[in-house]
C-alpha cells in the first residue's frame, strides 16, 4: 500500500526472529522498505537489507549492532521483549526498558530527521502507568546505561521476580513513550506505542502461566475468545510508523479487542491496579507462592 509510504525507507526492527517482530519485518519487506533486523536468534526472512545478531541485555552488543547500521534511520520498531517468566528481574527489565531508552537517546535521536518515527511494543500489562509512575519515574532522569542499571538494582535483586519486572518495565515504557513524544515534537520525530492484547507468539505458554491458564489468557482479548495473530499486531504497528499517522504522536494504541473497555465499563475486573515494585515481591515466600501459581 503506497499510502503507508515505506518504500526505500530505512527501518530497524528488534525482536525480528519471531512473533510480532518477524511479521513486521516480512510486511515491511513486501512494502519495499530497507529492513534491518536485530535479534539474539537468526531471523530467516527473505529480503532483509541486513540482520545483526544482538543481545539487548548488553550495552556492548547494542553498540556493535548500531555501528553496522545506516547513519540515517527513518523508522524504528522496538518489538523485542521478555515476559519475565523464564528470566530474572535484571535481564527482563534491561531488555524491556533500559535497552529501548538507551537506543532511543544514543542512536535514534541523532540519526533521525524530521518526519521519522518510533513505535515501541509495550503491553496492556503496563496500563495504570500514570497512577504508579512514582515507582519508576526517577529512571527517566538517568543519562547513561550505568545509571539506569544502578536504579534497577535498587528496585530488586538479580533473582527478583521477573514477571514484576515485566509489569514495571512496560509501565515505564508507556510513560517514556509520552515523554519522548513531547520532547521530540519540535524535532518532527513521532513516538508511539502499541499495547497488544494476548498474542499467539513463542511466549504464549509463558503468558498462559502468568494469567493463570489458557482460558484466562483468552479472556484478556475480550469477548472474541481467541489470541491475536502476530500479523494482526504488526498491522497497527505499521500504521503508527507510516505517513498515514503523520500527525499522531504520544498515542498508546490498545489492541485487545475491547477488553480494556470492559474494565472501564465495569464488566471485567481490573487486576492491574496494584504496585509493581514492592519489597515483598523479592521475598522467598512470595517467589515460592508465584511458582505454585505458574507451575
Amino acid at each position: 500500500m503506497e499510502l503507508l509510504s515505506y518504500r526505500d525507507k530505512v527501518c530497524v526492527v528488534t525482536g525480528a526472529a519471531s512473533g510480532i517482530g518477524k511479521a513486521v519485518c516480512q510486511q515491511l519487506v513486501e512494502l519495499g522498505a530497507k529492513v534491518y533486523g536485530l535479534d539474539r536468534n537468526e531471523a530467516a526472512i527473505e529480503g532483509l537489507a541486513g540482520f545483526i545478531a544482538t543481545d539487548l541485555s548488553s550495552k556492548e552488543s547494542i553498540d556493535a549492532a548500531f555501528a553496522q547500521l545506516p547513519q540515517a534511520i527513518d523508522c524504528f520498531f522496538g518489538v523485542a521483549g521478555l515476559s519475565g517468566a523464564k528470566t530474572g528481574y535484571w535481564v527482563t527489565f534491561t531488555v524491556n526498558f533500559i535497552a529501548n531508552k538507551y537506543i532511543t537517546e544514543t542512536y535514534l535521536e541523532p540519526r533521525m530527521a524530521p518526519g521519522s518515527s518510533i513505535a515501541y511494543v509495550t503491553s496492556c500489562g503496563g496500563l495504570m502507568w500514570e497512577k504508579w509512575s512514582r515507582e519508576y519515574k526517577k529512571i527517566m532522569d538517568c543519562k547513561t546505561w550505568e545509571e539506569m542499571v544502578a536504579f534497577m538494582k535498587k528496585v530488586s535483586p538479580r533473582d527478583g521476580v521477573g514477571v514484576m519486572a515485566y509489569t514495571l518495565s512496560k509501565r515505564a515504557m508507556n510513560y517514556y513513550t509520552a515523554l519522548k513524544a513531547v520532547d521530540y515534537a519540535a524535532k518532527g520525530i513521532r513516538v508511539n506505542a502499541l499495547l497488544p492484547g494476548s498474542t499467539d507468539t513463542g511466549m504464549k505458554q509463558e503468558f498462559e502461566k502468568m494469567a493463570g491458564g489458557q482460558e484466562k489468557l483468552l479472556k484478556e482479548n475480550g469477548a472474541i475468545g481467541r489470541l491475536a495473530t502476530p500479523e494482526e499486531m504488526a498491522a497497527p504497528l505499521l500504521f503508527l510508523n507510516s505517513d498515514m499517522a503523520c500527525f499522531v504522536s504520544g498515542l498508546m494504541l490498545i489492541a485487545d479487542m475491547g477488553h480494556n473497555g470492559e474494565k472501564v465499563l465495569g464488566r471485567s475486573k481490573n487486576q492491574l491496579d496494584v504496585p509493581a515494585a514492592l519489597g515483598i515481591y523479592n521475598t522467598r515466600f512470595f517467589q515460592n507462592m508465584l511458582k505454585k501459581h505458574t507451575s
